[in-house]
C-alpha cells in the first residue's frame, strides 16, 4: 500500500482526510490548487481571533506538543516568544532533513491554507507583525504563493493586523531546519546551525524573538481553533511517514493516527507486517529489534523504551535487512550532512561512519566495538544541532540492540554490506505521496 490516509476514529478531527478533500490529483503537481478556499472556509478556517491569549490558553490545555522532533510544549514556547522584550517574528518551518520524512511537503503542497491559517494565528498569540514560511520544495513553494495571492482578507472582527507574510527558500539539507539555521537563512545568510544560547525566543530574526515553528504545529493550532471542542484529540494526533525496503513493493505511506497507537499496527495496514526492526524518528530515534511491535507511537511512551519519536518517520526492517547496513548508510549519510562547523561533530561523525563501514565489510582492528562506543558516548549535546545526537543514537542501539549480527561481520561482510555505504540516503528516502 502507498498513499495517504487516517486512522482517527470517524468524527475525530484530522489533517488528513479519508475522502479525498485534499490529496494527489489536486495539488499544485496537478491541474488544481492544494486546498480548496472554499472549502476551507466552509469548515471554519480563517476565523476571527477575539481573544489571542485565550486561544494560547486552550494550546496550553490540550498539551499540543512541537512537531518538529523535539516534541516541546507548544505553548510554553510560544509564550516565551510572547513575553520577549521587542516586536517578535514568526517562522513556519517546513523544512525536512530527515529523508524519510513527507509530513511537512505534504501539508505545505496539499494544505497550505490551513498551514497559513495556523501561522496567522500564531502571529496573533505572540504579537508578531511579521512572518515567513520557509521551505525548499517547489510544489510546496507553488501551493504556498497561491494560497497567500488568495488569503482572504483581514476578518472585520480581528482585533489585530494581519501579519506580512512571504515565503523564503532554502537548500535541501540535513541541517536546515535546525532552528537556528531557519533564523540564519531568513536574515539572508546560509542554512547553517549557530552556538546557542541565543536562542531565536530570545535573539532571531534581524535579532528580533522569533517563533519558529513546524508547519504540523502550525497546522494543529489551526485546527485546535476551529474546532475547540476536539482540541484534545486534534493535539494527540500525529502524521506518520512509513517506508521500507520489504513489504508490498517497499510500501510508504503518510497516516494520520493517534496518540498511543502500537507500532505493529501502523506496520500491518502498510505492509510491513512482517517486519523484524525499525528505525525510528527519521534517524533520530534509533534502532530497535526485539519488542518493537509493542512500543507506543508517543513522545513519553517512546522515551521510557530509550526511543525517540523525532519527526515521525519510521523505516522497516525485513527479514534480509542487515541491522548493520542499516546503521552504516546512515552513520554515512549523517557524516556527510555535516556542516562541518563544529570540530567535534566534523571528527565524531566521520569516526563513526568510518569505522562502522569497516565493521560492515569486515576489516576491522581488535575493538572496533569499544570505539564506537567510547565515541559514541561524547558526541551528544557537544555540536551546534541534533546532527551528532543522531548518529551516536544510531550507533549507540545497534550495539546494544544487535550485538549478534555485529560480531557476525568479524568473519566478513554480508551480502546487504558488500557494497561501500552511499552518503545520499537513497535507501531512507520517500516519494511525497
Amino acid at each position: 500500500m502507498t498513499g495517504v490516509f487516517s486512522l482517527l476514529p470517524e468524527g475525530r478531527p484530522g489533517l488528513l482526510l479519508p475522502h479525498g478533500e485534499a490529496g494527489p490529483g489536486t495539488g499544485p503537481s496537478g491541474a488544481g490548487p492544494g486546498e480548496d478556499l472554499g472549502r476551507y472556509l466552509a469548515r471554519g478556517g480563517y476565523a476571527p481571533l477575539p481573544d489571542p491569549d485565550a486561544l494560547l490558553d486552550r494550546v496550553a490545555v490540550a498539551g499540543l506538543r512541537g512537531r518538529g522532533g523535539a516534541g516541546f510544549p507548544a505553548a510554553v514556547k510560544l509564550r516565551a516568544v510572547r513575553d520577549a522584550p521587542g516586536r517578535c517574528v514568526v517562522v513556519a518551518n517546513g523544512e525536512e532533513g530527515e529523508p524519510g520524512s513527507v509530513k511537512d511537503r505534504w501539508l505545505l503542497r496539499y494544505r497550505p491554507h490551513l498551514v497559513l491559517d495556523g501561522l496567522r494565528l500564531a502571529a496573533a498569540m505572540t504579537g508578531a507583525a511579521r512572518g515567513w514560511v520557509y521551505l525548499s520544495d517547489d510544489h510546496a513553494e507553488r501551493a504556498v504563493r497561491r494560497a497567500l495571492a488568495e488569503r482572504p482578507a483581514e476578518p472585520a472582527a480581528e482585533p489585530t493586523a494581519e501579519p506580512a507574510l512571504d515565503v523564503v527558500r532554502t537548500e535541501h539539507t540535513y541541517v536546515a531546519g535546525e532552528e537556528s539555521a531557519v533564523v540564519r537563512r531568513v536574515d539572508g545568510g546560509r542554512a547553517l546551525p549557530t552556538a546557542k544560547p541565543p536562542r531565536p525566543f530570545e535573539s532571531g530574526v534581524g535579532g528580533a524573538p522569533t517563533l519558529v515553528a513546524n508547519v504540523e504545529t502550525l497546522a494543529r493550532i489551526a485546527l485546535i481553533h476551529s474546532r475547540p471542542d476536539a482540541a484534545a484529540a486534534v493535539a494527540a494526533g500525529h502524521l506518520v511517514t512509513l517506508s521500507g525496503r520489504g513489504g508490498a513493493d517497499g510500501a510508504t505511506a503518510l497516516l494520520e493516527v493517534p496518540a498511543g497507537t502500537r507500532l505493529k499496527v501502523l506496520a500491518d495496514l502498510a505492509g510491513h507486517g512482517a517486519a523484524e526492526a525499525v528505525l525510528l524518528g527519521g534517524m533520530f530515534g534509533g534502532l530497535h529489534g526485539d519488542g518493537w511491535p509493542d512500543l507506543p507511537l508517543d513522545h513519553d511512551g517512546l522515551r521510557a523504551a530509550g526511543a525517540a519519536l523525532g519527526c515521525g518517520a519510521l523505516h522497516f526492517l525485513h527479514p534480509g535487512d542487515c541491522p548493520v547496513a542499516v546503521a552504516t548508510e546512515a552513520a554515512a549519510y549523517l557524516a556527510a550532512q555535516s556542516a562541518r562547523q563544529c570540530g567535534v561533530c566534523v571528527s565524531g561523525t566521520g569516526a563513526l561512519a568510518t569505522t562502522l563501514a569497516a565493521v560492515a565489510r569486515g576489516a576491522t582492528d581488535d575493538d572496533p566495538v569499544g570505539k564506537l562506543r567510547r565515541w559514541s558516548g561524547q558526541l551528544p549535546g557537544r555540536g551546534a544541532c541534533g546532527l551528532p545526537d543522531a548518529a551516536a543514537r544510531v550507533v549507540t542501539t545497534l550495539l546494544d540492540r544487535f550485538p549478534d549480527p555485529v560480531d557476525a561481520h568479524r568473519d566478513g561482510a554480508c551480502p546487504a554490506c558488500a557494497r561501500p555505504a552511499p552518503e545520499d540516503g537513497r535507501r531512507f528516502r520517500v516519494p511525497v505521496p
